[in-house]
Formats: structure tokens, sequence, C-alpha cells
């Protein structure tokens, strides 16, 4: 038997345990720089759009003009306004409708302070309104009578009589009676324009009255010696200044007090003549129906003895002969249609048509650069040296 060759297993020659491998470390990281980021580019400014609202405003105030003009010209064409050129454009509206008649009450308001000048922007005065209000009345069939329905101090002299003259035409040319509705305050020429109606009533706490004349002024010449202003004055005639505000007490004049005074009572006089002849008409007129309550009510005999520029109450006015009826604008409406003879009728008012041209004279309006003082109230803007039928409260 064959010798087998020595064995390699033997535990001299055996091979060593295999190491545990370890995972080789990783690789160094990239060295870190600071993260950039590009400058952003600024938004592009955004283009303004007011030029667009102001556009389309524009647009829709041209649309409202052609409307109404086109409405007025639509109406002159078919005879509602035949024969006019000029003048406030108004249009009718309707205050309270009744079905069943075709007869028609107009109402035509005097309400704040009484003036000639134009205040609604169109160059038009409380005077031209009313006039062409009493014009558009007459010339209408349908409308039987007129509520005249006041709120007002008084005002301007010469406005208040042109109003009287326009009631006192339109009941002589057009037969159709005016009924004075007054509200909270009919005082001064606010009376004075009310006096030529057929009927007056008034609230039982309205304040009326103060019938007289008043002219108000300031004198600052006291104000100019303190500051070391005089004024220079050159003139043709000693009485040329007169209710001049820079002059000194001594310097007027008993005459020129005479004068300013006789004026006052020229005036004075002519207001106590328009309430005698409106009252003593109007109750010529109602003295002939049969139940006392619808005969109005006649001057008393002692009324001028209270027409020395107190106020009134509705009631105390009552007293004197100055209103015929207490009560409100249902009672004068009821009032009117008795004495029109009516059952029915549908109540309108005359009111401005609105006109491009005279909103963008608004838009344009700016205030003048001034001084103010706030005093607490808002006062009647009356001009010194004018002779107002004004309630003295609103002077003071």
């Amino acid at each position: 038997m064959e010798n087998d060759p020595p064995s390699l297993s033997g535990p001299s020659l055996s091979q060593p345990p295999p190491l545990s491998q370890s995972p080789p470390p990783p690789p160094p990281s990239p060295p870190q720089f600071p993260q950039y980021f590009p400058p952003s580019r600024p938004a592009p400014p955004r283009r303004g759009g007011g030029w667009k609202i102001v556009a389309l405003v524009l647009f829709l105030l041209l649309g409202l003009s052609l409307f109404f003009n086109l409405g007025s010209l639509t109406s002159s064409l078919t005879g509602g306004h035949a024969g006019r050129r000029y003048g406030p454009q108004l249009e009718e509206t309707v205050l309270e409708e009744v079905a069943h008649t075709r007869d028609k009450i107009a109402v035509i308001s005097v309400h704040g302070i009484i003036a000639g000048q134009g205040f609604d922007g169109s160059g038009y005065g409380m005077v031209d309104v009313i006039g062409e209000q009493l014009r558009r009345a007459e010339e209408d069939r349908d409308v039987k009578a007129v509520i005249l329905r006041v709120d007002s101090p008084g005002g301007e002299v010469l406005a208040s009589d042109d109003i009287y003259k326009l009631i006192a035409d339109f009941q002589s040319d057009s037969g159709k009676p005016v009924i004075a509705s007054m509200g909270g305050l009919a005082a001064s020429g606010g009376y004075y324009v009310a006096a030529p109606c057929r009927w007056i009533v008034a609230n039982e706490l309205t304040i009326t009255g103060s019938i007289g004349v008043i002219m108000h002024g300031y004198n600052f010449r006291g104000l100019l010696d303190k500051i070391g202003v005089r004024p220079e004055i050159f003139k043709s005639g000693k009485h040329k200044d007169m209710l001049s505000p820079d002059k000194r007490e001594e310097d007027i004049s008993a005459e020129e007090k005479e004068m300013i005074q006789a004026l006052i009572n020229e005036t004075y006089d002519k207001f106590k003549g328009i309430v005698l002849e409106g009252r003593t008409n109007a109750h010529a007129l109602n003295k002939g129906e049969k139940k006392k309550e619808n005969q109005g009510r006649e001057l008393a005999k002692n009324w001028q003895q209270y027409a020395d520029g107190r106020i009134l109450s509705g009631k105390g006015a009552l007293e004197l002969g100055l209103v015929d009826e207490l009560g409100d604008f249902g009672a004068a409406v009821e009032r009117t249609l008795f004495i029109a003879g009516l059952k029915g009728a549908t109540l309108v008012e005359y009111q401005p048509v609105p006109n491009l041209l005279n909103m963008l004279r608004l838009f344009g309006e700016s205030e003048a650069k001034g001084v103010k003082i706030d005093l607490g109230a808002d006062l009647p803007k009356i001009k010194a040296g004018r002779l107002y039928f004004l309630s003295p409260t609103y002077l003071r």
C-alpha cells in the first residue's frame, strides 16, 4: 500500500481566519459656497385706470343729459312747451296719484332764504323757477289749483315782492286759486309771499309773523383804529359814503340816519299794505260760504299792533286773522279740493331737469381760499346795504 503524501491541512499549516472588513471612508465633500440668487427685476408699473372711471362717469352723464333733453324736445313738439325758448327746464313729477280723475293740483315750494340770484348752478334763481312753475300750472288745463308750500324765514325785499306779484297775477289771470301751506317757519318774507293766497293754512306751532323790514351791517372802524389802519375816502357828495362800515360814530350825521330810517319805513308801510290787501281780498272771496269754518278769518282790528317785527305762533296768527286755518299739509290739500270744487286730484310738482352742463359746472366749482370762523350755525348769506324781509333770529 502506497503511502499517501502528508496532508497539508494540519494545524500548523492552516490559513488564518479572515479579518472583518470595514467600509471605506467617504470621499471628502466639496467645499460649500454661498448660494447666489440673481437680483429680481422690479415689477413693471401698473398703468392707472382712473381715466377709465372718469370717462365712464362722463359718458353716463352725457347719456342722461341726452335722454332728458330728448324728452323735453319731444314734449315741446307735442305741444307741452310750445313757444318757450329760454328759462328753467322743468319736468312734471307725481307726488300722489289719483287714478279716477285727470284733475291735478300743482305743489310749488318756497324753501330757505328768498333770494333773486341763482342758487342751483344753472344761473336761475328762486324767482325764475317759481315763475316758470306758475306758467306751467296756468297753461295746463288739468291743473285746477296750486298749493304754495312755504318753509322760509324770509329774504330779500325785491325777490319777495316779485314772488308776491307772480302769485297775485297767476290768480287773477288764470282764475285758479292758490292755497298756502306753512311749514315750521313762514316768517317775514315767508309770510309776505303767502299774503295774496286765497287761503292760508298754518300749523299750530308754525313760527310766522315777523312783519317788518331790517337792514343789517357792521361797523369795524374801532378795530381799524386799533391796528393803525385809516381809510382814505374821496366822494362827490356828503352822503355818498352812507352805510360805510369804516365811518366813525360821530361822523354819521342825524340827517343820514333819518334818510335810512325813512327808507325802512317806506318799505315797512308797503309790507303792511300787502298784508291788508291780500287778507281783505281773500276774505271777500271766502265769506260767501254758508258754513263759518269755510269763510276764513278776517283781519283783527288791532292786527297792526302786532306787526312790529315780533314772531307769532300759528295759533296767534289765527287769532289775528293772519291765517285762515290750523292744520298740516294734508289739511291744505283737503281745503284746496274744497275751494276748487274737486272730489280728488293728483298732486304734481315741477322739478328742474338734470343738465350735463350744470353738473359739470358743479364738479368744477372750488371753494375760495379764505379764513372761516365756525360760529356753530349756518348763517344766511345776507349782504350789507340791502333791505330784507327776514326774521331777526337769523341775524344773531
